[in-house]
């Protein structure tokens, strides 16, 4: 049992030693009179430590304290001591650009329905380089109901069983990248909470199943969940999998923002028993996430291949998401969606600034466009395109706050995904040891003892405040604005320090374009016009002139 290994484990070193010192002075007191007012002292604070290393072990709500017991008293005490404007507010960096110190203060109180206002206005500089703002108006309206606040995801065409979205849903993290406490927690946020809960690549795990939440079941390269022996796509898997009620849309992952354009290994080692269960590979071998599809290789084939998804799932929205790279790549599945006809019932834009568990530096660094680039230039095609009503946009990479969402929003997203938001509410500290095993507070690590701390009723209530609390300043930034519903949100109600300190728009006027344009006048696109000429529906590749 691994409650077994308790005294041995150096994280639980403090707990051991006050056991061991409430034993060793009660001895030395009966064996020295002379000295047992001092022994019986020195007894009493171990025993009192005793007490509350087993407190530590037993309560439900932190789970730092679960797993470092006594010891981790000694953080809360720093948080408490630390000033709170580095705590609570948002300080420069070292170029002078404002951004969150600790935004995870924020998702605590909005997770545990602690007071999330403050006093004395603005920590900004406002009229520092790249300070944004949103437009409020003089003639507010009243907040929306946040129940309102929801996206239809489908409905047209193919689609048979459109889903009714919130604006908020969890961003695609894999069991096995997440501990089993963590998907249970998520899952039964979402369920208590009325979103949805994007699996990862990884498969759909009994602990996304054990608490009946919204479901959409991401498909990587690595099929998992719906691979033959060889590694490619079984459709008869697929279709069994797809049609459980639980799952509301599939999503066929193209590329991930923190590393696009890398595929992924799972060493044979950490392969268990049920993870190759669950992902559908040999125990014992390398589980590989190939960096490419195998199922197609040309725009119209993708198109083809999510119609496929759709149909095998009896009807439900199918869609994929990517990290915009080459413009003309995504230009050229605009081609093909007009040539053939076939569009997706969604597109999910990843950012760069996505997270990850693991990714290389340079590509979390260097590759992939960042959210607001990408989102913008997505939108923008399809308008040009003519296909921007034939389909939701989704948005994700370091989407936290309320702002966060409207400012997506506002560049043509109908709903968001968060990650680090939830996993901060689940009780992540951000202690960058996802890849090891040994995360403080069980949420990345598959060791039993580990996520014990990952109590799950009390996490899935936090998730479930997270999101609604969210959803409520959502709801209110958009009364703000004398708007009636986010989707109102256009890049004119954002402004931002530019570089000449003036105020500038959001998005350039330049790349904003007119319902198909690309069609009837493509050399007036601006900077669409030469990656539109280098598409083609046939082929990724580029067609040079």
């Amino acid at each position: 049992m691994s409650l077994l290994r308790l005294p041995f484990e150096a994280r639980y070193s403090a707990l051991t030693l006050a056991c061991m010192g409430t034993l060793v002075f009660a001895i030395l007191a009966d064996d020295y009179p002379d000295w047992a007012g001092v022994f019986l002292s020195l007894m009493a604070l171990c025993a009192a430590l005793t007490a509350l290393g087993i407190h530590d072990l037993t309560q439900t709500h932190h789970a730092i304290l679960r797993n470092y017991p006594i010891a981790a008293h000694l953080r809360f005490l720093l948080e408490r001591i630390r000033p709170e404007m580095r705590q609570y507010f948002f300080e420069g960096d070292k170029d002078g650009a404002p951004f969150p110190r600790d935004i995870r203060a924020i998702v605590y109180q909005r997770a545990k329905q602690a007071l999330d206002k403050r006093p004395f206005g603005t920590q900004f500089d406002v009229y520092q380089e790249r300070f944004e703002w949103l437009n409020h108006s003089i003639a507010p309206k009243p907040a929306a109901s946040p129940d309102s606040l929801r996206v239809e995801i489908g409905g047209g065409g193919a689609c048979k069983q459109p889903y009714s979205a919130s604006v908020l849903n969890i961003s695609a993290m894999s069991y096995g990248a997440l501990s089993a406490n963590a998907i249970r927690s998520l899952n039964k946020g979402a369920k208590l909470g009325g979103f949805a809960h994007d699996t990862g690549e990884g498969g759909v795990s009994p602990y996304h199943r054990e608490f009946g939440g919204d479901i959409i079941w991401e498909i990587g390269s690595g099929y998992f969940g719906c691979r033959t022996a060889d590694g490619g796509f079984d459709a008869a898997r697929f279709a069994e999998a797809a049609n459980d009620p639980q799952i509301k849309m599939v999503e066929l992952k193209l590329s991930q923002g923190a590393k696009p354009g890398h595929g992924g290994v799972l060493p044979a080692a950490k392969v268990t028993e049920e993870i190759a269960r669950i992902r559908g590979v040999p125990l014992g071998q390398d589980c590989i996430s190939p960096a490419s599809h195998s199922a197609f290789t040309t725009p119209v084939g993708l198109l083809e291949f999510v119609a496929q998804m759709r149909e095998l799932s009896g009807g439900k929205p199918a869609g994929f998401k990517l990290c915009i790279g080459h413009p003309w790549e995504f230009l050229a599945i605009c081609k093909a969606m007009v040539e053939t006809g076939i569009t997706p019932d969604f597109i999910v834009v990843d950012g760069k600034e996505g997270g990850t568990g693991a990714a290389p530096l340079e590509f979390m660094d260097h590759v992939g466009m960042p959210l607001r680039d990408g989102l913008s230039f997505v939108h923008n095609a399809l308008v040009g395109c003519g296909l921007r009503d034939r389909m939701r946009l989704g948005a994700s990479g370091k989407i936290i706050t309320a702002f966060d969402m409207a400012r997506a929003m506002a560049l043509g997203a109908d709903w968001c995904n968060a990650a680090r938001g939830f996993m901060f509410a689940v009780g992540c500290i951000q202690a960058q040891t996802c890849h090891t095993g040994q995360c403080p507070t069980g949420i990345t690590s598959p060791d039993p003892l580990r996520q014990r701390a990952v109590v799950v009723p009390d996490k899935a209530e936090r998730v479930r405040n997270f999101h609604a609390n969210t959803i409520h300043a959502l709801a209110e930034l958009v009364a703000a604005a004398g708007l009636d519903h986010p989707g109102q949100f256009t890049p004119h109600h954002f402004l931002k320090r530019g570089a000449s300190g003036r105020a500038v728009n959001d998005a350039n006027a330049e790349d904003i374009l007119r319902p198909g344009q690309l069609l009837l006048d493509p050399a007036s696109a601006g900077r669409y016009r030469e990656a539109w000429a280098m598409a083609r529906a046939d082929s990724f590749a580029a067609k040079l002139t």
